[in-house]
């Protein structure tokens, strides 16, 4: 008997389960509501987006981008709320969730749920992960990672259609309230470069634009790219003294001339990037995703893609881009370019024989030598992390934005979660503290004797003396704060649960549309079942000698519009990547489903 999971269709869709929504509950109370509490009771009548989120994580920023369109369109019908759900113990400031929820232009009301209490009665696994309630006040979907707006926008005018006809739906405003705006010169400013003439150009992300400094770092010379920018980033100096710009929600990178003024598009087509889509060619009709930093090495601008976990370069010479490094998985791999594993890389800086890269979600310090060979230097993975000096070995850094190379050959790391800046010295292999006392430092640029700190959560930049001597600090470390799976020992039937939305079928025209990948960590966790296939379920066989461990889960599956007539449909890709912290006990359970999209019937 075959017990695999029947393959989605687009038949038409079972009764909706009735499931009862969970209260909204959390320590760090209401944004964007004018100071006011809100219960689902409050929200009757409204079709309810919840969007699990942390600020950390790009592909929550991505969801953010996708879902503003849907928002503004059903803004009467529809109530998008979200819920911050932290990974990092800054994420977990209340602040901290104020200044992102700005930062990153939130329009509708933010949960700060600083101790994952509605992630867990949502029993979510992921960031992000939405979930859809009727205005009934019942669950009805949910969909993790990226690539649903498309079927939630459909969802969304059914739940329209059904509840105007039985007199359930409640038109009108909802409970959002904008916050008042601050006059500052800089807004979350992300990036810094020295130009030449001693000016600083800063991207102002926030404000989307450049800013052009004094020598002072706080004297507004100019203001740069109105319209044109959409939070940019990193900015590198070129050779023919052009400054290349990360346009980082554009996808796309520009060049700026501080001679002429004149901002021109070198790369990227405005679209993000997606599995199956071209990794190198003319740059202007290559795809690119979320570019975070770059750095000019070896002749070509390095391209830190956080969207998508890779570094990338642009030749200006032949006006071309390829993937450099990173398999798109998630995750801290050594290696060969071809073979390693970055997880969201945002910040560069080039010595003759070294690329260092800040890779934030592992908490890391890497670089690539001049043979294309990837290795780390500080940091163990995607879950440690913390303030602790010493051998790299370790060392703990908390979510790093920035790198900045020194002149005696070691580097100085923009520690953004820790409010710090850090120094490797790979003479001695040591990690010690430079400074503290900085609010989310993302970059810092070398000023003679002097190092200029991007203090982006202060909205400026800070002058500070190189010290001859370390700061002493307290050592602290973290594991991520998630509750582990307890799952049985033996086999484990691992589901990832697709449904098509309606109207949509699986595109299997050019063979399989669903793809899955799974590793563990520590790798041995797993005897069986590793690596990647094309069904959305797998046997997998644990080790009985490991009582604990990782399960890392990469799934993705393309659906096509279901119309005949129609020769060339639109198609729409859905993809999550998981990391699943579980405990192997006696009574624990012997599957793990993973929601993609739709509901876990089985459940």
């Amino acid at each position: 008997m075959n017990d695999a999971a029947p393959a989605p269709t687009s038949a038409p869709a079972p009764r909706r389960a009735r499931v009862r929504a969970p209260e909204l509950i959390g320590k760090g109370g209401w944004l964007n509501t004018g100071g006011e509490e809100i219960t689902l009771a409050d929200l009757r009548g409204k079709i309810v987006l919840l969007d699990f989120w942390t600020f950390c994580c790009v592909n929550c920023l991505h969801v953010l981008d996708e879902l503003r369109d849907l928002e503004e369109k059903h803004r009467d019908t529809l109530v998008i709320v979200g819920v911050h759900s932290p990974k990092f113990v800054h994420e977990a400031e209340h602040q901290a969730v104020v200044d992102a929820v700005e930062r990153y232009e939130v329009h509708h009301p933010v949960l700060d749920d600083p101790e994952l209490a509605t992630w867990k009665q949502y029993a979510v696994r992921a960031w992000p992960t939405l979930v859809v309630i009727d205005p009934e006040g019942y669950v009805v979907a949910q969909h993790a990672g990226e690539g649903h707006a498309n079927a939630i926008r459909t969802l969304v005018e059914e739940l329209e259609a059904e509840h105007e006809a039985k007199g359930t739906l409640r038109r009108g405003d909802g409970p959002y309230v904008p916050p008042e705006p601050v006059a500052t010169d800089l807004r979350f400013p992300g990036k810094a470069v020295l130009l030449d003439e001693g000016h600083f150009l800063v991207s102002d992300t926030t404000r989307h634009q450049l800013v052009e400094l004094a020598e002072d770092g706080e004297t507004v010379v100019r203001r740069i790219g109105e319209g044109v920018f959409r939070e940019p980033q990193g900015l590198a100096l070129l050779p023919d003294g052009k400054v290349v710009v990360a346009d980082t929600v554009n996808h796309a990178l520009r060049t700026y001339d501080p001679e002429s003024g004149a901002i021109e598009l070198v790369a990227g087509t405005g679209k993000q990037w997606w599995q199956g889509s071209p990794t190198s060619g003319p740059a202007l009709d290559v795809d690119l995703s979320s570019p975070w930093d770059v750095a000019w090495w070896q002749g070509k601008v390095w391209i830190a893609m956080a969207g998508v976990h890779q570094l990338w370069t642009y030749d200006p010479e032949t006006g071309t881009v390829e993937v450099a490094a990173g398999t798109t998985n998630e995750g801290l791999v050594d290696g060969p370019a071809a073979e390693a594993w970055f997880a969201q890389p945002s910040g560069l800086a080039a010595t003759e024989d070294r690329l260092w890269i800040a890779d934030s979600e592992t908490s890391a310090l890497r670089w690539m030598d001049t043979e294309g060979v990837v290795h780390t230097a500080v940091g163990t993975g995607l879950f440690d992390f913390g303030h602790r000096d010493g051998a790299a070995e370790q060392a703990l850094l908390q979510h790093p934005l920035g790198v900045t190379a020194l002149p005696d050959g070691s580097v100085a790391v923009s520690d953004t979660y820790n409010h710090a800046l850090r120094r490797y010295d790979p003479a001695t292999g040591e990690v010690t503290t430079l400074a503290t006392d900085l609010r989310e430092p993302s970059d810092a640029v070398l000023v003679g004797g002097d190092i200029v700190v991007v203090e982006s959560a202060r909205h400026r930049l800070t002058r500070l003396r190189l010290p001859e001597e370390a700061v002493q600090v307290e050592a602290v470390a973290h594991r991520t704060r998630r509750e582990a799976t307890e799952i049985a020992p033996g086999r484990l039937r691992l589901d990832v649960v697709f449904q098509a939305p309606t109207g949509q079928k699986l595109d299997q025209r050019y063979g399989p549309s669903t793809r899955l990948l799974v590793s563990s960590t520590p790798p041995e966790l797993l005897l069986g079942g590793e690596g990647t296939g094309t069904d959305l379920f797998r046997e997998l066989d644990l080790n009985p000698e490991l009582t604990e461990g990782v399960l890392h889960v990469s799934a993705m599956a393309a659906s096509c519009d279901d119309d005949p007539a129609n020769e060339y449909p639109a198609c729409h890709v859905h993809q999550q990547d998981w990391g699943v912290p579980v405990k192997i006990t006696a009574d624990g359970t012997a599957r793990l489903p993973l929601i993609l999209a739709g509901m876990d019937e089985t459940a």
